[in-house]
């Protein structure tokens, strides 16, 4: 990135970001502080090991190229990648291009709480702040939080509502200029799981119900 981490998380970006809240839609655009296929899962042990991951092959089946003996197919996530040196996800050494793999871990007071993660192409990062307003905003538990209907900005001032979504925020949002949609596909929200450590040291899991998953203990 050509901006620090450190200027997106200031909370004078968030202050200036702020100020673009008001009562009419806006057609979305990043904001730039001042210069200066895929399967998820999560799991923990009692020894307090915990680990997010996530796994795509991406476009297609991937590469196209299996590892000769293993049926392990490797992926083509490069394609997001440019080697045009001037281009802002060039690949170069010491930097992570950009891509949509995002396995989440949560932590409080610099300690693990757990591993989350939300699926679903560019839904990911919409998905993952979702999830985790609903766990520490509205102080929902995992399943819950995962469970609640979602909204997903597709382009300009379009925006999807899974069905479910409270109607009297649809029609907020149809009164500010957004062009809302109420979309059937529920797969395109976003396909999540998550484990929570309780203060007592249990876990907390919950699974995605808009996917094939499942919580296994033992």
């Amino acid at each position: 990135m050509t901006i620090g981490v450190s200027d997106l998380l200031s909370e004078g970006y968030g202050l200036e970001r702020r100020k673009l809240i008001g009562d009419a839609a806006i057609l979305p655009e990043a904001g730039r502080p001042d210069s200066g296929g895929t399967v998820y899962l999560a799991t923990a042990d009692k020894e307090g090991n915990m680990v997010s991951y996530i796994q795509s092959n991406y476009m297609g089946f991937g590469s196209g190229l299996v590892v000769p003996g293993t049926g392990i197919s490797l992926h083509n996530r490069g394609k997001n990648f440019s080697l045009d040196p001037f281009h802002v996800n060039r690949l170069e050494a010491g930097k992570k291009p950009y891509h949509t793999i995002i396995p989440g871990f949560l932590t409080k007071d610099n300690k693990a709480l757990g591993p989350f993660g939300v699926m679903g192409a560019f839904m990911q990062p919409q998905g993952h702040v979702q999830l985790l307003v609903n766990m520490i905003d509205y102080k929902l538990n995992p399943q819950a939080a995962l469970d609640a209907p979602r909204w997903q900005w597709k382009e300009g001032k379009s925006i999807d509502l899974e069905p479910g979504f409270p109607m009297y925020l649809a029609e907020a949002l149809l009164q500010k200029g957004h062009i809302v949609n109420l979309s059937l596909e529920t797969g395109s929200f976003g396909r999540g799981q998550v484990i929570i450590r309780q203060e007592n040291g249990t876990f907390a899991g919950g699974t995605e119900g808009r996917a094939d998953s499942a919580i296994a203990a033992w």
